[in-house]
């Protein structure tokens, strides 16, 4: 518990309040110390870590934490993973009052599990769960029940380089009813299962873009900023768009100017050299509408710890960047998240022209070197207080 209270904090944005001030809850927070735990008497096979795919396979158990506004929060339980009962009026389902988080452990080269910074996925799930307008809890003891469920779980934990332990806490509204309102009921599970890469294209092989300024992911004074399944479901569609037109991945486009903003669901970055001369990493701002990723922070930090080019966070327009490429000045362009750590960029369809950007032919050193210094930390090659041991 002591050694999950130690990891590091971001610079994540930290918008007002909706709901916490407010509103008073019943029970503050739930308690790690009064969970129980139910062991899964016909444990699963493990499956062969070289043959993961991502998000299709879970392991023996979850957790469960109910509340409610008249008697607070219960005990949370971790139980053999089973199906969920909701009643068909439940807010959730209706009304997409839910939030999730997307975290993995790692099983390091010493054979101890590690997590990644899990301190900013709490703070992003309590940021969330405010703007849903459900109940607040106590961080580290949500981080402190995920450590324990890792811990029962932990031969699920793949002992290899090129995998890890996918762990999706969710928090949802479970009102038994259809008034749009908030809900009085609410349920956080957290289910947990081994993953290989994220895209089927491997590690580090470069994706193509659509940029299409008729589709928005988010806008100024909505929930861009909150991992909502709300933000994500519409847009499948445009996914769809995008491999029709020859394309893997979504380069997300805002206002009239063509603001760059996130590439699929992860975050964006461009490495370039200024029109001074200079070398630069740009990211978007956390502006409202920009996921405050947890890899997006520690690209950020890495890059300002190491202090060899010019650290930006700042708006982009698409007109910068064809002008970038137009005039030789791009390096690198890659997306970094979770699932992904990160992922070069190697082309661009845009207005009906395809522009090549030559992230691959420069190594891609930058997007190499950041990848190898997570993956460093995550596996136990390189000791950091980002990485809190689990067992």
């Amino acid at each position: 518990m002591a050694a999950l209270r130690k990891a590091l904090h971001g610079r994540f944005i930290q918008p007002l309040p909706f709901c916490l001030g407010s509103l008073r809850f019943a029970s503050s927070s739930f308690k790690a110390a009064d969970l129980t735990i139910e062991r899964n008497s016909a444990p699963k096979p493990k499956p062969d870590p070289s043959k993961l795919l991502f998000g299709k396979q879970f392991s023996d158990h979850m957790l469960t934490i109910y509340w409610s506004e008249k008697d607070g929060w219960q005990a949370p339980q971790i139980k053999p993973f089973q199906n969920l009962s909701l009643h068909p009026a439940a807010s959730a389902l209706h009304y997409s009052i839910e939030l999730f988080e997307g975290m993995k452990a790692f099983r390091g080269v010493d054979n101890h599990i590690r997590l990644f910074r899990p301190m900013l996925n709490m703070e992003r799930m309590h940021r969330s769960a405010d703007r849903c307008c459900l109940p607040p809890f106590e961080k580290a003891e949500m981080l402190e029940c995920i450590r324990k469920l890792v811990e029962v779980d932990q031969d699920w934990v793949p002992q290899s380089a090129d995998a890890s332990l996918y762990i999706r806490p969710t928090f949802i509204g479970i009102e038994p009813s259809l008034g749009v309102s908030r809900a009085s009921h609410a349920l956080i599970f957290v289910i947990i299962g081994p993953v290989g890469p994220y895209f089927t294209t491997g590690t580090f092989n470069p994706v193509s873009l659509l940029a299409d300024p008729a589709f928005v992911r988010a806008c100024r004074g909505g929930v861009g900023a909150y991992k909502m399944g709300g933000n994500y479901g519409p847009t499948i569609a445009v996914q769809s768009e995008a491999l029709k037109q020859g394309c893997q991945q979504v380069l997300w486009l805002y206002g009239d100017d063509e603001q760059i903003t996130e590439v699929g669901t992860m975050n964006l970055f461009i490495y370039w050299t200024t029109e001074s001369g200079e070398k630069e990493l740009l990211t978007p701002p956390l502006d409202g509408i920009i996921l405050p990723g947890v890899t997006r922070q520690s690209l950020l930090d890495l890059a300002r710890q190491w202090g060899e080019f010019k650290v930006t966070e700042r708006t982009i327009t698409m007109k910068e960047l064809i002008g970038g490429l137009e005039a030789g000045r791009i390096l690198e362009v890659f997306g970094a998240g979770t699932a992904c750590v990160v992922c070069p960029v190697g082309s661009l369809l845009y207005k009906g022209q395809t522009y090549q950007i030559p992230t691959m032919e420069n190594g891609p050193d930058l997007a190499k070197r950041f990848f190898k210094e997570l993956n460093d930390i995550q596996y136990g090659h390189k000791q950091s207080d980002w990485a809190p041991l689990v067992v």
